[in-house]
């Protein structure tokens, strides 16, 4: 082989194994910077592994708010209208955040399928719903509504 030919080749496999080590390195990356959306079902299902980040969405559920005397600690429960699942945050509530309210609380799942958040989002308008916490509430609501007609149909 000719040197030159030799010397562009090596080259050429070089730039190939670094480009695939750049592009290697940036998938693993962005896998591990990935929030998955999910809902209280999903949770209590034991879909999402202890300490993954995920992202939960519901409605808060009535008289479930419960506030530390001495510090920025809060616990409350979501629901997506199936199962009702436990938020502990420590930090300031948005100023919409109430019970009955759509919020979307990004964090990690503990082994006792607590969700420790890190950040509490709550909707900003009357109107508005994200489309995730739509769709999970309505899937979960018809799912609801189907047990309830199959047990009262078993009943007769």
């Amino acid at each position: 082989m000719h040197p030159k030919r030799k010397n562009r080749l090596i080259l050429i496999l070089f730039m190939v194994i670094g480009l695939g080590a750049a592009v290697g390195l940036m998938m693993y990356s962005l896998s591990q910077n990935i929030d998955l959306f999910m809902t209280p079902t999903q949770i209590a299902n034991g879909e999402v592994r202890p300490g993954q980040t995920i992202r939960a969405g519901g409605l808060v559920v009535a008289g479930s708010v419960a506030r530390s005397d001495d510090g920025l600690n809060v616990s409350f429960a979501i629901t997506d209208g199936a199962v009702n699942v436990t938020v502990e945050y420590e930090g300031i509530l948005p100023d919409l955040f109430r019970e009955g309210q759509g919020i979307v609380a990004m964090g990690k799942v503990d082994s006792r399928k607590v969700m420790i958040a890190s950040e509490v989002l709550a909707k900003h308008d009357e109107e508005y719903m994200p489309p995730e916490v739509q769709h999970a509430l309505d899937s979960a609501h018809k799912d609801g509504v189907e047990k309830l007609k199959s047990t009262s149909e078993k009943q007769y």
